[in-house]
């Protein structure tokens, strides 16, 4: 079967994906055009995109006479492929959840400890030769043992930060989610985005992308949060609108914010990068090569059962 593989992937993945499949893998870093998208859906038996490879019902009307029978995403979030389109035209679509569970939950908290510690300002300002020496005083942040966190959805990827703030910091938890969720740890379930934003000191948004959580974050939420309270984004950058956000870190409704995506990734708001209070990642979420590989193997399993005429291991 005929495979096309969208970006570079870890090495030991498209070994084992040359070992089974007639592999074409396409070298530039870069998003799939339209003319990419349709020709993969033409050509090949099997297509392994990711994220930025918009699958849309446009694309897959276009193509028309499809050839593919499977997307095997490389990501969890899928909200780039257009899902039921996808079904409609006979083209199943699986992903990668659990393996990226870990690693997003560490890039969370790689965001809280440098926004409320204000690391990226401080290392600017070393780099900068600006440092002169130690003072009581110097560049007092958000101490953030025993404070209050709000975590925005419940899945995977929320209870793994909330555990790790809570066994690791000593922090109180309060969490949204759509359906009711039990912790093994205290944690305290709210029925509201704004209760959760009123409670906490940092918030953060570990909810799925798609059309029913675009702009969920705005800003009746910056009202209702505390002045000294800081926002996280690990998820989707659409989930939050980033005209609030720059509203109410100018006004002040908000003391920062830690951002590893964006609302029109990867273009970032002169208004965030100019910003000393908002610390910025390149979507560094499952940036590791362990965890890669295991993205990679796992969407593997995925095309290697569908080949096999087995049912997928994660399907959308």
């Amino acid at each position: 079967m005929r495979l096309f593989i969208s970006r570079a992937l870890p090495d030991n993945v498209i070994d084992r994906a040359r070992a089974t499949f007639d592999v074409t893998l396409r070298t530039e870093t870069t998003s799939l055009s339209q003319d990419e998208m349709i020709a993969s859906l033409r050509g090949f038996d099997l297509v392994l995109p990711t994220l930025g490879d918009c699958y849309t019902a446009e694309v897959f009307k276009a193509a028309n006479n499809i050839r593919a029978k499977l997307l095997a995403n490389f990501g969890v979030g899928y909200n780039h492929i257009d899902v039921d389109a996808a079904r409609a035209h006979g083209v199943a679509v699986s992903n990668t959840p659990g393996a990226v569970t870990d690693a997003t939950a560490d890039t969370a908290m790689t965001l809280i400890l440098m926004t409320a510690r204000r690391a990226g300002e401080g290392e600017r300002m070393v780099r900068a030769g600006r440092w002169e020496g130690w003072h009581p005083t110097q560049m007092l942040g958000l101490h953030i043992t025993g404070k209050t966190v709000g975590i925005i959805g419940m899945g995977r990827i929320g209870e793994a930060i909330a555990a790790r703030c809570h066994h690791g910091f000593g922090m109180n938890v309060v969490f949204f989610n759509r359906s009711p969720k039990s912790l093994p740890f205290p944690a305290l379930q709210m029925d509201s985005i704004r209760e959760v934003a009123r409670t906490c000191d940092i918030l953060v948004i570990a909810v799925p992308g798609g059309a029913d959580t675009r702009h969920l974050i705005g800003p009746d939420t910056f009202v209702a949060m505390q002045p000294h309270a800081i926002l996280i984004n690990i998820a989707r950058g659409e989930i939050v609108d980033e005209t609030a956000l720059i509203a109410a870190l100018d006004s002040v409704q908000i003391a920062g914010a830690g951002l590893d995506v964006y609302e029109f990734e990867p273009k970032v708001p002169d208004a965030l990068i100019a910003r000393e209070n908002v610390t910025l990642l390149p979507h560094l979420g499952t940036a590791t090569l362990e965890v890669r590989t295991a993205m990679g193997m796992l969407a593997m399993d995925n095309l290697e059962a569908f080949a096999a005429g087995k049912p997928l291991v994660s399907p959308v």
